[in-house]
Parts: C-alpha cells; sequence; structure tokens
C-alpha cells in the first residue's frame, strides 16, 4: 500500500519543530471518552462518523527504552495522521504519559471499512447473503456501522498490522529525536524504526472477558465440538482453518482406527514372527492385510475431498471465499536498489531474480542438501546401532535385551525431531537471504523447503526398510516406536515444558492485581513467549497423515494411536494459544493454502506405498511363487495396479465435488456483482 509522505519541513529533527508540527496534528487534538479504559488522550479520527464514545484499545507498540518524547510525539503523529497526508489513519494514545514506552492503537471506522474492501473481504448485504464489500456502498451492508458487529476482533487487529506495516516515506527525512538516522525515499517506515531500536515490538492485545468465554467454551469444558467461528473472530482465519482442519481429520480416524482394532483382534499377524508369517494360510488374515491397504488408499482420497467442501462452507461463513487478487506491497524485510517498479510504476526497492537465483542456487540448495546428508547419516547410525543390539539380543535373550533392542530407534527419533527444529530455523534464515518479494512467495519457498526436508527425515527410514530392506517386523517395530515415541515428545515440548515455564517463571514475573493501571495490565501480555505459528502444527499433522496413510496396513493399531493422541491435541494446543503465547497477527485467508497441496500429494503417493506393501505380504509371495511369477511380472503387476488404483482415486476426485453447488453459485454471483461494480467505478471515473 503506497502513501503520500508527512511533510516534516527542513529540520525534521528539531523537537520546536516537532512540537509545532505536532499541534497541528491530531495530537495536539484528544478526545475524551466516557467509558475509554485511557479517558482522555487519543489521536482524534480523521472524521465526524468515525467518532465514539468507546474506544477498544487492540494493538500495542512497545518502545526502545531510549526514544525520546519528541520521537514518541512524533510517531503518535504519524500513526494518527489520515492517509492522504502519509499516515496510517488509526487512533493513538501514549499510555500513561508522554514519556513512557508504549503506544495503544486502535482503528476508526472509515479506516477498517476502507481496509476491509482492499483486502476483498465479504460480508453480509442487506439481502441476507454474503457480498464483497465495497466502501462506496457501505450502508447497505449490515451492521457497518457497527464495528465491533462488523469486523471480528482479530481482523480488526490485522487491519491495523496492515496499514502500520503499510507505511512507507515518499521523501528522504529525519526523525525528531534522532538527527543521526535518516528515512530515504520509499522505505518501510515501520521496518526501519524496529531497525533502528525505536520500534521494539507490536503485538495484538487479548480481551480478557472474550478470552474467558472461549476458553470456557473450547477446552475447558466437557464438549466434543469446537466453537470455530468464535475461534475465528478471536484469533482469525488461519487458526480457525488448522483447528477445524484438526478436528475434522480427528473424527474421521474413527472408520480406520474401528478397522484396525477389528483386524487387530481377528487376526494375529501383527504378533507373528517372519518364519511364522511365511507359514500362514488362513485366507481371513489375507483379506485383513489387503483390505486394511486398499481401506487407506480410498480412505485418503475421500477424507481430503470432503474437506475441501467444509473448508469452501467455512470460508464463505467467514467472509474469504472472494479475497482480493491484487499486486502486492513489497513485504516488510524486502530490500533492494530503489527503483520504478515496472509492473506498478511506483518507486520501491528492487531486487534482481537472477541474484535470487543465484543465491537459492549457491546457498540454499547446498544447505538443504547438507541436512538431507545427516539425515542418511542418521540413518545409517541407526541401522549399525539396530545390528548391533539385534546380536546383544540374541546373545543374552533377557528382558534387559528385549528393552534394549528399542534404543536404537528412540535415539534415532530424538535425533531426527532435534535436527528437525534446527533445520526450520535454518530454512528461515535461507529464505529471508533469498530477499523474496511478496509475501506469498516467502511463504510457498519456505514451506517447500521444510516438506521437502520432513518428507524426508520422517520416511526415508521406513521407505528404506519397505523397499530395500523389505523387512517387515523390522517396519513394523520402528512404526510403532515413532507413534509412541514421538507423540509423548511432542506432548512434552509442546505443552508440559512451556506450562511449567509459563507457571513458575512467567506467571511471577507479571503478577498484577485489580487496582494496577491499565497500561501496566496490557505491558503484562507483552512478557509472554511469542506465538511459534503453526508450521510445526501442521508438520505434526503431515506426519501423522504420512504414517496412517502409507504404512498403516502394516500397523494396523496406526489410527488408534494417532485419534487418541488428536483428541488431547485439540485441546492442548487450544490451551497453548490461549494461556502461553502472546496473541499473535494473522491475515484473512480462504483455505490451508499450501498444506492441502502437500496432504494431497501424501495422499497419492500412499497408492505407491500400499502397492508395494501388498507385494510384499508373505502370503502374496507364495501364491507367486506357487504360480512361478517372475520377479519382473510381480513388478509389472504391481505397477498396473497402482495406475489402476491412481485412476480410482482420480474418478473419485472428479465425483467429490470440491465446494457445494451452493457455494458455487454464490462465488459465481460474488464473482459477477464485484465485475459490475468495477464497471460502475469505471464509468464514474471516465464520465468525472
Amino acid at each position: 500500500m503506497s502513501k503520500p509522505d508527512v511533510d516534516e519541513g527542513s529540520d525534521g529533527s528539531s523537537s520546536n519543530t516537532a512540537q509545532q508540527l505536532e499541534d497541528k496534528s491530531p495530537v495536539g487534538k484528544v478526545l475524551s471518552r466516557p467509558g475509554n479504559p485511557f479517558g482522555a488522550g487519543w489521536t482524534k479520527a480523521s472524521c465526524p462518523c468515525c467518532v465514539s464514545e468507546r474506544v477498544e484499545p487492540l494493538v500495542l507498540v512497545k518502545l526502545g527504552e531510549k526514544v525520546r518524547p519528541e520521537t514518541k510525539r512524533w510517531l503518535i503523529r504519524l500513526i494518527g495522521t489520515p492517509q492522504k497526508d502519509g499516515g496510517a489513519a488509526l487512533l493513538a494514545h501514549p499510555g500513561e504519559d508522554a514519556s513512557g514506552d508504549i503506544i495503544v492503537v486502535s482503528a476508526p471506522r472509515c479506516t477498517l471499512l476502507r481496509a476491509t474492501e482492499e483486502l476483498g473481504l465479504c460480508k453480509m448485504y442487506r439481502s441476507d447473503i454474503m457480498e464483497a464489500f465495497s466502501y462506496d456502498d457501505r450502508d447497505n451492508f449490515k451492521d457497518s456501522d457497527n464495528m465491533e458487529e462488523f469486523l471480528t476482533v482479530a481482523e480488526q487487529q490485522y487491519i491495523i498490522k496492515y496499514e502500520l506495516d503499510g507505511l512507507r516515506a515518499q521523501r528522504d527525512l529525519r526523525i525528531p529525536g534522532m538527527s543521526d538516522y535518516t528515512l530515504h525515499r520509499r522505505d518501510n517506515i515501520w521496518q526501519k524504526l524496529g531497525s533502528a531500536g525505536v520500534v521494539m515490538d507490536t503485538y495484538p492485545l487479548h480481551n480478557m472477558d472474550k478470552l474467558k468465554k472461549l476458553s470456557k467454551v473450547w477446552y475447558s469444558g466437557n464438549q466434543l465440538t469446537q466453537p470455530l467461528d468464535s475461534v475465528n473472530g478471536y484469533f482469525g482465519n488461519s487458526v480457525a482453518f488448522y483447528f477445524g482442519f484438526l478436528g475434522f481429520y480427528t473424527w474421521s480416524l474413527l472408520p480406520p482406527a474401528l478397522l484396525g482394532l477389528s483386524a487387530t483382534y481377528f487376526s494375529a499377524e501383527v504378533q507373528k514372527e517372519p518364519e511364522e508369517e511365511e507359514e500362514e494360510e488362513s485366507v481371513s488374515a489375507v483379506s485383513g492385510y489387503m483390505l486394511q491397504a486398499m481401506f487407506s488408499m480410498l480412505w485418503c482420497t475421500v477424507v481430503m475431498e470432503l474437506w475441501k467442501r467444509q473448508s469452501a462452507t467455512l470460508s464463505y461463513r467467514w467472509g474469504t471465499l472472494h479475497l482480493a487478487e491484487r499486486f502486492a506491497e513489497p513485504r516488510p524485510g524486502f530490500h533492494g536498489s530503489l527503483g520504478v517498479n515496472p509492473v506498478t510504476g511506483r518507486v520501491e526497492p528492487l531486487f534482481p531474480d537472477w541474484k535470487r537465483d543465484l543465491r537459492m542456487a549457491l546457498v540454499s540448495v547446498p544447505a538443504v542438501l547438507l541436512f538431507l546428508g545427516m539425515v542418511v547419516g542418521g540413518m545409517l547410525c541407526f541401522y549399525w546401532g539396530e545390528a548391533q543390539v539385534q546380536e546383544l539380543h540374541n546373545e543374552w535373550d533377557s528382558l534387559l535385551s528385549q528393552t534394549i533392542v528399542y534404543l536404537p530407534s528412540i535415539l534415532h527419533i530424538v535425533y531426527t525431531n532435534v535436527l528437525a527444529t534446527v533445520y526450520r530455523r535454518v530454512a528461515q534464515t535461507l529464505t529471508e537471504f533469498e530477499n523474496h518479494r511478496e509475501e506469498s512467495a516467502f511463504q510457498n519457498h519456505l514451506t517447500a523447503k521444510v516438506l521437502v526436508f520432513t518428507f524426508f527425515n520422517y520416511f526415508a527410514v521406513l521407505f528404506h526398510i519397505a523397499f530395500f530392506k523389505q523387512d517387515l517386523p523390522l517396519l513394523r517395530k520402528r512404526l510403532a516406536s515413532l507413534l509412541v515415541i514421538t507423540q509423548l515428545v511432542n506432548q512434552v515440548t509442546e505443552v508440559i515444558i512451556p506450562f511449567l515455564v509459563d507457571r513458575f517463571i512467567s506467571v511471577p514475573a507479571r503478577t498484577q492485581s485489580e487496582d494496577d493501571p491499565e497500561e501496566d495490565k496490557l505491558r503484562n501480555q507483552g512478557s509472554l513467549p511469542v506465538f511459534p505459528g503453526l508450521f510445526a502444527e501442521y508438520i505434526e499433522l503431515l506426519v501423522q497423515f504420512g504414517y496412517l496413510s502409507l504404512f498403516s496396513c502394516v500397523y494396523p493399531l496406526t489410527a488408534v494411536l494417532l485419534l487418541i493422541n488428536n483428541l488431547t491435541e485439540i485441546r492442548t494446543d487450544a490451551y497453548k494459544i490461549c494461556k502461553l503465547f502472546r496473541k499473535p497477527f494473522y491475515p484473512p485467508v480462504a483455505n490451508m493454502g499450501v498444506w492441502l497441496i502437500a496432504f494431497e500429494v501424501l495422499s497419492y503417493v500412499s497408492v505407491i506405498s500400499n502397492c508395494w506393501l501388498l507385494m510384499l505380504s508373505p502370503r502374496l509371495r507364495q501364491l507367486f511363487q506357487e504360480h512361478e511369477m517372475s520377479n519382473t511380472s510381480t513388478l509389472l503387476l504391481a505397477v498396473s495396479a497402482e495406475h489402476v488404483l491412481i485412476l480410482v482415486k482420480l474418478v473419485m476426485a472428479a465425483l467429490i465435488p470440491d465446494e457445494p453447488s451452493w457455494i458455487r453459485k454464490r462465488r459465481a454471483h460474488i464473482e459477477y456483482t464485484s465485475m459490475q461494480a468495477l464497471k460502475q467505478q469505471t464509468v464514474t471515473c471516465k464520465d468525472s
């Protein structure tokens, strides 16, 4: 978003000049509104329709300790200045006094409405259907005069971040109180203030009453369903889509869990030694094994197609079905030489594509390959340790040796988890170094790096055991170890440790009473750790999905263990985001994004995996030998079966539409009305 610059005069560093400019700005014209938590002190709204009797504190800006009062006053003025004059057109409050280290930010009605249109959000029209919001037609949208009903808290807070991140300098200027620091033309002001130590942090504020109500109906009670609409309203679409998928996927585990329990109960194949399996002549055992594999392949397709339909329904209900497709502003971390963008004609930092490609080829790719090599090294160490403890077990044949047999698997699982944690940080640094212009490109490259490593890190050993060693008992033991140990490690690292840190370190440090100033209560929210995001949560679900879809026929209890884990995962993840971390910013989204593609790719890989595992079935191998089938014929049979099953999956995906018919009609209607509105605006501009 491009905004004109604020005229700072010839000497922006002069405190007298800053004070004169402040007297002409909204800072010098504060409103005293009854019922405001801070009383008087909010900057004046730019138009009469935005004046409200109560201003809700939405975002807190934490300043550096050495920031001078004139710098703080300049920043408040910048936040409150209308957009046509280069500001963010928001409402700002200095906190306890002008020399304090916080600024509390809210947003007036007009700023919120204009950003709603720019973001492409849909809202309820007077005809009781969702329409793409238009600022010029705002009076025909329901509750457009009441921001608490019209926009969710999460949307309002993100809009504030959106406006602050969009502040750019249009000419060189000096910041009052910082005579040695100059903002250059088209610099991202908020990013530069952060690197200069003026703005230390910006985070959305909790509404404790709303948070308490949400917690009560989300994870504190005995309910089996999640209040997704309330989660969307308080934390935003991204969080709501994650928990929506987590709940949908968890309950979809019921059919494979029941099938796995039945297979385990009616067949002792899971507990048998290889030589006993080769002697097995039971047709029921073969049928159960094959049924589990076939079911896994078809189950993944049905689950993902049904989730797409559910996701489309949620997207329509939350107003993100038709997000605006616009040429995005450069992301705050983007840097380069100042120039004219050939697409938009705006002056902004430019960075050649060939430099980015060179950085990826010479730095990112070798770094990723290095970590993949470390995965292979860990796998070789696991095999060496497995051989050593197996030899030890054969010599001792005791209870202790039976326990030690699982030690290599446990150590390797810990190694892969630690390596994954380190790699995610490295991947973040590498993607920053590549210097992508758009936030979407940054996220796509980061996700691609992590997905490649995750697939290799978590599944390489299993594929090697299945495809090369062809050792089903070892594969079964390894998968059981992964399911148990990984879930225990995740629960400890994601919940127990943060809970203990919060209980015994953070809580005593931010103790407060009802009589404490409101500013101190808001400042205490900053003592909570930053929410690490949903990346690790999606990775965990993706790995789960892989275990179930790729290898569950070898270990039928996979779905049972995952179901038990996820029933607790829903509540622990909800507890974490509500109690253990700061409230995060999240932009409006229409679906799970690239994660949906990752899950679908795994569902197709599951066809290859299950077909191969079927070929390794002792009974089927015996049948092939009885019919004197060569290895080539067996391989051709497996490939043929794989192609047939992929075709079946494609047919099933086509028969289950991604969107319900009523959603498709609403989407078409929204696109039509948006096109008509654009034509009307074009005609009006020509007439004027």
